[in-house]
């Protein structure tokens, strides 16, 4: 069997881990490998899904135009922002 070991883990995280690992009635080190385990074992689908969920959420558009149209309006409408005004200098 093999071993792992983990360092440098912050403190909150580690906190978070031992309360879970007491709730469950689990070492931290079987805990690890519990989270480990119910990770690895679901399908790689529904980690692609998210994408999904991701990109239906945040809403798609549909333009006529060509990527190269897009993007010189973009530069084309462009305006300084306060900053990069000479005449605060």
């Amino acid at each position: 069997m093999a071993t792992l070991q983990v360092r440098a883990i912050d403190e909150m995280l580690y906190e978070a881990l031992k309360r879970r690992a007491s709730m469950e009635n689990r070492s931290i080190s079987q805990e690890v490998i519990a989270i480990l385990k119910a990770h690895l074992s679901s399908p790689a689908s529904k980690h692609t899904n998210n994408t999904n969920a991701f990109l239906e959420m945040c809403g798609t558009w549909q333009d006529d135009r060509s990527e190269e149209q897009i993007v010189d309006d973009i530069k084309k409408n462009r305006r300084a922002g306060e900053r990069f005004r000479e005449d605060l200098f």
